[in-house]
């Protein structure tokens, strides 16, 4: 009867707080229970002293005596820490109410053989038994068990005898009346207890849903903070350069030094962007991995080596160790290439740019338990433990080290980030004045072969054959047009620029091209759309080598691919991605065709 429609609408987010609120309820009545039995033993003794066996009430004392020192007990030990768990609350709950219930039944015992005072007695039992009830109500479980318990003996003996059934007929009407009054009572009480149990959740739910939003709009302040200062230094610069190459205020053309210098402004503005935006799509749970096997040794030595010009300039010493294990055995790191390659090239940056002099080393083992560690240590100013600490919280820079140099602080709270998603970890040990050690760790498979990912390699190789393409480009975008254009011309090739989708299609449909470079995302035909629409072309064009440009998201990726794409290419795109994405596409493309004619 208790589990009614309106407490069950809360019963799967607060049914134990529901059951907690019953026994904490009874646990409160407990004392006034023992009240009422105590205030109800004189009455008692007066009746039972009449009776044929009064000597027989002592045993009666003695299990009231028991009785009380029990709940007594049970008081003190609920109110205790120890009570936390619920089942052995439940079972105290239980067995003192049984204890009374004991009581009761011993006195319905005595009261049988009371002679001239035995309805009397067993009437006063019955009404024990209604205490017993009421007592119980809160808490459902005790209601059936002890009430049907206490009430048992007085009823049983009242209708054994021919000469009570009067009385009999009395106290089991007053029994059901309890019970009937008792489970109202517990139903009215369930009700409260679910309300409550909601109550409680909502207010943690909105709790949690403050501190998120504290906690974003603090993510939010730190965001713009960083972004306005590093893109207010990066822009005023190339602004003074660009102002100088346009001859403004009669200043002289820019030195080779000043374009340098804004050069290197431009790359770290993008690179802090980037980080940013990473890693705010990580933060809303968006950002996607495609673990599978990588050759992690030969992504280390590349990744050393891009970094040896920075390096040499420092006079700082580059090196890589690989275990034997790992040259002499097969196998191969499981991660995401291109998230790997940006967490080791966040950390290998890291220690050339802290690093003033001495060496950097990247260190590739196996642990103990069969996972890749790979290790990258400096011999760089090292940090604290708070410092090391603070150094993987977002938009927190250490000052005492980073002091002049650009950054948004998110480097490293991103890697940890995009580490845990490869279901590997990141972690650090450091010393000041000593130096650091990173460790990126990742799982291993020993039987596995890791798929060459060219990704990473120089924009010669990708033209290994020293052919120029004619490319067929769709952008929307001018800027982003122009960008590519000038990507594409460097490379040597040849670009038709379409303004959308359906001049695409349309261009592929009458003119030859060797390859196509279609945005992901344009108004009216889109992307996946237009590849799909190209594909779908008759004769040598619906083979025509596809490259997607997207802008990073791994749906728009699948989208691509599934649409007939054969290279993906992110934005914002490196003369190296793109010669690698054009090689990449070409070969998916003639290995299509032949498989085709075989």
């Amino acid at each position: 009867m208790s589990s009614n429609a309106d407490s069950a609408r809360f019963a799967p987010r607060g049914g134990a707080s529901v059951s907690l609120q019953a026994l904490e309820a009874q646990t409160a009545l407990l004392p006034y229970a023992l009240v009422a039995f105590v205030v109800s033993m004189p009455v008692f003794v007066w009746a039972g002293s009449y009776a044929d066996n009064a000597a027989w009430m002592t045993a009666s004392f003695a299990l009231f005596a028991i009785a009380c020192g029990a709940t007594y007990g049970a008081v003190n030990w609920l109110r205790s820490p120890k009570a936390e768990n619920l089942q052995a609350r439940a079972r105290v709950h239980i067995v003192t109410g049984l204890v009374w219930a004991g009581c009761v039944a011993q006195v319905a015992a005595f009261a049988d053989g009371a002679g001239p005072m035995r309805e009397t007695l067993l009437l006063m039992a019955t009404a024990a038994a209604v205490i017993c009830i009421f007592f119980t109500a809160p808490w459902l479980p005790s209601l059936l068990v002890v009430g049907t318990a206490a009430a048992a003996g007085p009823l049983i003996a009242l209708f054994a005898s021919p000469h009570s059934q009067s009385a009999a007929t009395l106290a089991w009407g007053g029994v059901a009346l309890a019970f009937a009054l008792a489970l109202m009572l517990n139903r009215v009480l369930r009700r409260q207890f679910a309300m409550a149990a909601e109550r409680e959740v909502l207010i943690a739910d909105r709790a949690g849903k403050v501190d998120e939003a504290s906690r974003l709009a603090r993510s939010k302040s730190d965001l713009v903070a960083t972004l306005s200062h590093e893109i207010r230094n990066g822009l005023t610069g190339v602004a003074h350069v660009l102002a100088a190459a346009a001859g403004r205020n009669g200043r002289a053309a820019p030195s080779r030094e000043q374009l340098s210098a804004a050069l290197d402004a431009v790359s770290d503005l993008i690179a802090v962007l980037n980080t940013t935006l990473d890693s705010e799509t990580a933060e809303a749970g968006r950002l996607a991995v495609d673990i599978r096997p990588l050759d992690a040794p030969a992504l280390v030595r590349d990744l050393m080596l891009l970094n040896r010009p920075p390096a040499g300039a420092k006079g700082l010493e580059l090196s890589v160790f690989v275990a034997p294990e790992l040259v002499e055995g097969g196998g191969a790191a499981m991660g995401d290439p291109a998230r790997v390659r940006q967490i080791l090239a966040n950390l290998i940056g890291n220690a050339i740019k802290f690093t003033v002099r001495g060496r950097v080393e990247a260190r590739l083992g196996l642990t103990p338990d069969g996972r890749l560690i790979i290790e990258i240590a400096d011999t760089g100013p090292g940090l604290s433990a708070p410092e090391l600490e603070k150094a993987f919280e977002a938009f927190h820079r250490v000052e005492r080290t980073s002091a002049g140099v650009p950054g948004a602080g998110l480097g490293l709270s991103l890697s940890r980030h995009l580490a845990r998603l490869m279901q590997g970890e990141l972690t650090a040990t450091s010393a000041p004045g000593v130096g650091s050690c990173f460790a990126l760790i990742l799982a291993y498979d020993p039987h596995a072969t890791p798929q060459t990912d060219m990704a990473w390699d120089e924009p010669e190789e990708a033209q290994a054959d020293g052919r120029k393409l004619r490319i067929l480009m769709a952008e929307d975008d001018s800027l982003n047009a122009a960008m590519m254009r000038a990507v594409l011309e460097q490379l040597g090739h040849q670009v038709v620029h379409a303004q959308d989708g359906q001049r695409a299609v349309d261009l592929a449909r009458v003119c030859e091209f060797d390859l196509a470079l279609i945005d992901g995302r344009m108004p009216g035909l889109d992307g996946p759309e237009a590849t799909a629409a190209i594909r779908a072309l008759d004769g040598p064009m619906g083979d025509l080598p596809i490259i997607a440009v997207i802008g990073g998201d791994a749906g728009e990726a699948l989208e691509c691919t599934r649409a007939g794409a054969d290279a993906v290419l992110r934005k914002p795109v490196s003369v190296t991605a793109v010669a690698r994405a054009v090689a990449d596409a070409t070969a998916a493309a003639r290995r299509s065709v032949a498989r085709k004619i075989a």
